[in-house]
């Protein structure tokens, strides 16, 4: 390394500053080197051939300087730190409003842990930037060339500590607060590439700093301190503060950290590929210009300097995730969460580069079409031809002796935002008035004299107004802090263009322009689609649909109509929000070229995932019959359902499989001729599968009363096209034969299989359970006892005058200590898992029990008139001792009827009469012609 003539001009700042730091700590330590390293750094980096312009992130001084410098020196190539793989993408900021962020996006990782997908890297850019002005220079310039110079995105995670947990943003630093509400999501969990990230490491001199400064976060300290100084400082003077300070943060940092290592590769990484490119393009280093954070410009690694001795840094190659590209929207309070930066610092730093601007009489270069701004600024007429680089001096003494020049009080500018604070705060619900704006014009001005300031900056004025106007209490959803931030600047949304959005945005746009709404537009807009009338926007509604399945749930939201198996509806009615979620619509561009074709993927992702399940795929096959109409599609997602059913060795899904596969069943035999074979396949295997599991799951603990009751309710109620399809009875028969459940919610469980298989008639089963209730030792475990005959609903609806006499019972004869308990459970287990059993146990009781308070007193239950084991035939032929015979007394055309249809002839009337043994002889039959006449 050379050892140019700035050594000589920053020889007695470093004498000064090491005499000082001797007498400060008495004697020499590591302070004086501190210091004197600082300045080593700033003429190491000045000394430097290639040209190093320090900057900020979203800095208004490290933007006005850099158009000062850039009408300057007019450079022919700008090397820009940022990721070299996002360059393709620059080209389309002309298209979208600022602030917007670059993306990189990968889904299908290669090389990287699972669960660190997908993997997402964004570098927000804002007018008020150095980097955008430096953009703006070159593709708006002829004959200037742009080169991206940092790491690729690849190499970011490449970087990256494995662990289970993917790696945070890079933006450092600690700052408490979230932007305004969703905006803050805008970014998501993307990394943050930041260019100049300037914030201590060293906890103990940001306290001292905020401390001494008498400000409240970081972000209020370097605007004070270095943002308004700088904002008219000389070119000589910006560059050597910024390296100092650069220089300083990383002398602070802890040394050794993992941080600190990735750091320094990247310096090696940019200075590597800057020396490639020279070699490459044989451009002079005088006409070149290198754009990178103030803390690499302080760099200290040995491939530093184009006149450095070191071996290239060693590139790895990338690994084989395919990365996609694009723009997404960003937003001033999405930049200040995603780097942790002061709630409103974003926007201040907006309103401060605006009025620069305009006070300084500099025009900004921006890209040609850009949204939201005006044309290209080119170099104004008048303005001097650029001029040779002139020998480094010394500025840092001065500047660092220096008082900062104060700014006057601009009363018209204080007054301004005093009006139209109060004015906003009325608007939101505050009792504010005008002494309020006189108490908050006084109170900023007493704030920034307690903060040595001559001028109330905006921290300052909005301190001010929360002391004034909030008082104890928020009336809206905005408090005065954030009435501030957009009073001063507001939450600034970006939007991208149309014609840089993805092929699968541009199409959805596309398709859905017979709604005639504007959906580039961030409001909530209302879209009514009758089809019966306009059959034309069928497409727009299928679209929909798919779109809700897709995208997140405020997206695209149905108001009125559904679609669902075999159900489309005529009319329908709809909130759309697809410019408010413009990310979510470009991220999902990155998956495919159509929505279809993106959904396709899903359900078959959804359906061949290591985490699949029979549950899953059989919701993949109904989404795929509901949205896609896709029967190819439908068979290989129906296929793999069987796949997955036959492998499963728990029942934990089983109430879903259940649910869905009556659902899919009942949808083919209304819409298709025959079944499907993956259909057919399905019960069968089901079949099987849960008659091998039966005797086990009724054991376990693990596994729950209703996963038994699901099982049970597959086996029962597709138990008939079952055994068409060829299977056997007798393996049910086996498994609940073999089945020995101790818990009583499952023996409960246990009786209504066997009672269903006719291995338990019903006065057995009444008998059994009057045993229970008889024995005291039982009757604390007996409400468990109803919870299983309450999901026995499910595989045995017919126990369900069974269940509700067995309830009635059981609120006549248990004691309070029993009952109380036992009544939450009831209530949680009907509401939670007995949405279908609810309806049949309200019916029954509404048949059991009178209708009204004077018909209860006298009312007898029916089941009490009933002998302890009683038949139909000894009812039928006791005489009017049985109940069924009175009502075969009552009703005797019907009954004659029914006999003569059986050609049963005689006087039933009489003992042992025709109709006596025609009861006797068909007991179900008048089972259930007694059911059918007691319902009238």
């Amino acid at each position: 390394m050379r050892a140019p003539a700035t050594v000589g001009a920053f020889g007695a700042l470093r004498d000064q500053l090491t005499e000082a730091a001797a007498a400060f700590a008495g004697g020499p330590d590591a302070l004086a080197d501190i210091l004197a390293g600082m300045v080593d750094d700033v003429d190491r980096a000045l000394g430097e051939r290639l040209e190093i312009f320090p900057v900020c992130h979203h800095s208004p001084a490290s933007a006005l300087a850099m158009v000062r410098r850039l009408r300057s020196k007019q450079p022919r190539v700008i090397y820009l730190e940022l990721c070299e793989d996002l360059r393709p993408l620059l080209g389309e900021l002309r298209n979208c409003r600022l602030p917007v962020a670059v993306q990189a996006f990968a889904s299908e990782l290669d090389g990287f842990p699972a669960a660190w997908g997908p993997l997402s890297v964004i570098a927000p850019v804002t007018e008020a930037s150095a980097e955008y002005q430096a953009i703006a220079y070159a593709l708006e310039t002829p004959g200037v060339e742009l080169v991206l110079v940092d790491r690729s995105t690849d190499h970011v995670f490449q970087w990256s500590p494995r662990g289970e947990t993917p790696p945070q943003d890079e933006a450092a630093g600690a700052e408490g607060g979230a932007g305004a509400g969703e905006q803050v999501a805008l970014h998501g969990d993307a990394v943050g590439v930041e260019i100049g990230d300037l914030r201590p490491r060293f906890a103990e001199l940001e306290e001292h700093l905020l401390h001494h400064g008498k400000v409240r976060h970081w972000s209020e300290w370097w605007d004070q301190y270095v943002e308004r100084p700088l904002a008219v400082a000389d070119h000589d003077t910006y560059r050597q503060v910024m390296v100092l300070i650069g220089s300083l943060f990383r002398r602070l940092r802890p040394a050794g950290s993992d941080r600190t290592d990735r750091d320094e590769d990247r310096e090696r990484y940019m200075w590597t590929r800057i020396r490639q490119h020279l070699a490459a393009s044989g451009a002079a280093p005088e006409d070149c210009l290198y754009v990178c954070g103030a803390f690499h410009a302080a760099s200290r690694v040995e491939q530093f300097g184009l006149d450095s001795t070191a071996p290239d840094f060693d590139i790895s190659p990338r690994t084989a995730t395919r990365w996609r590209y694009g723009l997404i929207p960003s937003s001033h309070s999405a930049i200040e969460a995603q780097f942790r930066l002061a709630p409103g610092s974003v926007s201040i730093a907006a309103a401060s580069w605006t009025k620069a601007v305009s006070g300084s009489g500099l025009k900004p270069y921006r890209l040609d079409g850009q949204r939201g701004g005006t044309s290209r600024g080119r170099r104004g007429r008048g303005e001097p031809d650029p001029a040779p680089d002139e020998a480094v001096s010394d500025r840092l003494s001065g500047f660092l002796a220096a008082p900062p020049a104060l700014d006057g009080l601009d009363e018209a500018e204080l007054r301004r935002w005093c009006v139209d604070i109060v004015r906003l705060a009325r608007r939101n619900g505050y009792l504010a008035s005008t002494a309020d704006a006189i108490a908050v014009f006084e109170t900023s001005i007493l704030l920034a004299g307690l903060r040595n300031r001559a001028r109330p900056t905006p921290y300052d004025f909005a301190d001010a107004a929360v002391t004034c106007i909030e008082k104890d209490v928020v009336p809206g959803r905005r408090d005065v802090r954030r009435l501030c931030e957009i009073l001063l600047g507001g939450d600034r949304i970006g939007q991208v263009g149309y014609d840089a959005l993805p092929p699968l945005a541009r199409d959805v746009l596309d398709r859905l322009q017979p709604l005639g709404l504007d959906l580039e537009k961030r409001t909530v807009q209302r879209a009514l689609l009758d089809l019966h009338g306009n059959p034309e926007l069928a497409g727009c509604s299928d679209l929909l649909w798919m779109l809700r399945h897709v995208l997140p749930p405020g997206a695209v939201r149905p108001i009125m109509g559904e679609r669902r198996l075999g159900h489309r509806s005529i009319q329908e009615s709809w909130d759309l929000a697809l410019g408010r979620h413009q990310r979510a619509l470009i991220e999902l561009g990155y998956e495919g070229v159509t929505v279809e074709q993106v959904l396709e993927q899903r359900l078959r992702r959804a359906a061949h995932g290591p985490d699949a399940t029979a549950a899953g795929a059989l919701a993949a096959v109904e989404d795929a019959i509901r949205l896609l109409d896709s029967p190819r599609l439908v068979d290989e997602l129906g296929t793999r359902a069987v796949e997955l059913l036959a492998a499963e060795r728990t029942v934990d899904d089983a109430p879903r499989v259940l649910r869905r596969i009556r659902r899919l069943l009942a949808h083919h035999q209304a819409t298709a001729p025959t079944l499907p074979a993956w259909c057919a396949a399905f019960v069968t295997t089901g079949y099987a599968h849960y008659c091998t599991l039966l005797p086990t799951a009724f054991v376990e603990q693990e596994t729950g009363v209703r996963q038994v009751g699901a099982m049970l309710g597959f086996l029962f109620s597709l138990e008939s096209l079952a055994l068409s399809l060829g299977c056997d009875r007798s393996q049910l028969e086996l498994a609940v034969g073999q089945s020995h459940p101790q818990a009583p919610a499952k023996v409960a469980l246990l009786w209504a299989a066997r009672h269903q298989l006719g291995l338990l008639p019903l006065t057995e089963l009444r008998a059994q359970c009057q045993e229970l209730l008889a024995n005291p030792l039982v009757v604390p475990a007996f409400p468990q006892y109803l919870s299983g005959f309450v999901h026995a609903l499910e595989p045995v609806p017919g126990l369900t005058p069974f269940v509700v006499e067995t309830m009635s019972t059981a609120f006549a004869r248990l004691p309070d200590p029993v009952l109380l308990p036992w009544l939450p459970n009831l209530v949680t287990t009907l509401r939670e898992h007995g949405a279908e059993s609810v309806p049949l146990l309200v019916r029954e009781a509404g048949r059991t029990f009178p209708g009204s308070l004077s018909a209860l007193d006298s009312w007898v239950p029916p089941w009490l008139g009933v002998p302890a084991a009683p038949t139909v035939a000894s009812r039928a032929s006791g005489g009017v001792a049985g109940p069924v015979h009175a009502l075969l007394a009552g009703h005797p055309e019907p009954v004659d009827a029914v006999a003569e249809l059986f050609g049963v002839r005689g006087d039933w009337r009489a003992p042992r009469s025709g109709a006596a043994v025609l009861v006797e002889a068909h007991p179900s039959t008048a089972e259930a012609v007694a059911s059918l006449l007691s319902d009238r």
